[in-house]
C-alpha cells in the first residue's frame, strides 16, 4: 500500500480513503442530467480468508462488497459470473473485461473498478446535417468518416504554445463538457500527445482565458474500444513488489501467505454520435496464491 501511495503522490492513507469516500458520492449522485456511476467489486475465492478490517474498509470508503465464488473447483464460472457483474455496470458496453484463461484454480481474488458515463449533449447536432467528409489521420493520410455538423457558439481558445485550436461542447445542465484538442495542419499530433500534460490542460482552460465564439463545428461520429495490459505501466511508476510472490505483502488483506498480483487489466469503450456521449472504463486486479506456498 506505501508504494502505491508513494506512486500516486499520495502518503495520508486515512486522506486517501476519505478522499474516495467523497468521489464516490460524487459520482453517483443522483439527480443529474447525466448518467455518471462508479462501482466497485471484489471477488473472493471460497477458501480464502479475507481480514474483517479489510471487509470493513472496502464496504464502508469504497461502497464494495464482497462475494464470495468458487476459483478454485469452477474458474471459468467465476469468471463468467464477474464478467456480468462489469457488463451490468457499464450498461452492457463492455461485456468481457476478463478474456479467457485470465482466472484458473489459483486465483484468489478478483478486484474491479467499473465507471459508467451517458450523456446528451447541450444542444444536439442535427443527423441530417451529418454527411460522409475525410478525416485527416496525419499530415499525409485522411480517412472517410461521418462527419457531424453545427455552429453556435462555444468556449473558445487558441492556444499557441501548441498551436491548437481549444472547443469546449457543453452538455446538457452545463456540468460536463467535451474538450477538443485540435493542433494546426502543421503540427505532429503525435508531439502533441507526448507533450501533453494535466497541468498544461487546467491552464488552457481556465474560464478568464477563453471566450465566447461563434464556431462551425466539424466532429467526427466515432467508437473507439482499447485493452490495457497495466502492469508494465505499473511496474514502470514504481509499483514492482505486489507483482512478485517473495516480496509482495497483502497482509491488510488477508493472512494467507505468498499472495500476489498476477495481472492489472483495462479496457475502455467510448461512443460519440448525434445525441452525446456514451463511455465505460473497467480495470480488475487479479490475485493469486502460487502452488509452492501450499494453497489448493
Amino acid at each position: 500500500m506505501k508504494i502505491l501511495l508513494c506512486a500516486s503522490h499520495l502518503s495520508k492513507k486515512g486522506d486517501i480513503h476519505r478522499g474516495f469516500q467523497l468521489l464516490f458520492k460524487k459520482l453517483n449522485k443522483s439527480e443529474r442530467y447525466f448518467s455518471l456511476r462508479m462501482a466497485n467489486g471484489i471477488f473472493v475465492d471460497k477458501t480464502c480468508e479475507v481480514l474483517p478490517t479489510f471487509k470493513e474498509s472496502c464496504l464502508r470508503f469504497y461502497n464494495s462488497e464482497m462475494e464470495q465464488l468458487s476459483f478454485a473447483e469452477a474458474a471459468e464460472e467465476s469468471r463468467k459470473h464477474v464478467n456480468t457483474w462489469v457488463s451490468k455496470q457499464t450498461e452492457g458496453k463492455i461485456p468481457e473485461l476478463l478474456p479467457d484463461d485470465s482466472v484458473d484454480f489459483q486465483t484468489r481474488l478478483v478486484l474491479v473498478n467499473a465507471l459508467y458515463l451517458k450523456a446528451t449533449w447541450g444542444r444536439q447536432f442535427d443527423e441530417g446535417s451529418t454527411r460522409e467528409m475525410p478525416f485527416k489521420i496525419n499530415k499525409n493520410e485522411t480517412r472517410p468518416v461521418q462527419m457531424m455538423y453545427q455552429e453556435g457558439i462555444f468556449c473558445y481558445k487558441y492556444v499557441k504554445e501548441v498551436p491548437a485550436s481549444l472547443l469546449m461542447i457543453p452538455y446538457k445542465g452545463d456540468e460536463l463538457c467535451f474538450l477538443v484538442l485540435l493542433p494546426d495542419e502543421s503540427v505532429d499530433i503525435s508531439k502533441v500527445e507526448e507533450e501533453l500534460t494535466f497541468e498544461k490542460l487546467t491552464a488552457w482552460t481556465q474560464p478568464d482565458t477563453m471566450s465566447y465564439t461563434h464556431v462551425e463545428v466539424f466532429l467526427p461520429k466515432f467508437k473507439l474500444e482499447e485493452d490495457y495490459d497495466l502492469k508494465s505501466l505499473l511496474q514502470r511508476l514504481g509499483i514492482v513488489d505486489a507483482f512478485e510472490e517473495t516480496k509482495a505483502d497483502l497482509s491488510a488483506m488477508a493472512p494467507e501467505r505468498n499472495l500476489c498480483v498476477s495481472k492489472f487489466v483495462h479496457k475502455s469503450v467510448v461512443e460519440v454520435n448525434e445525441k452525446g456521449t456514451e463511455a465505460a472504463a473497467a480495470a480488475s486486479s487479479v490475485n493469486i496464491v502460487p502452488l509452492s506456498s501450499g494453497g489448493s
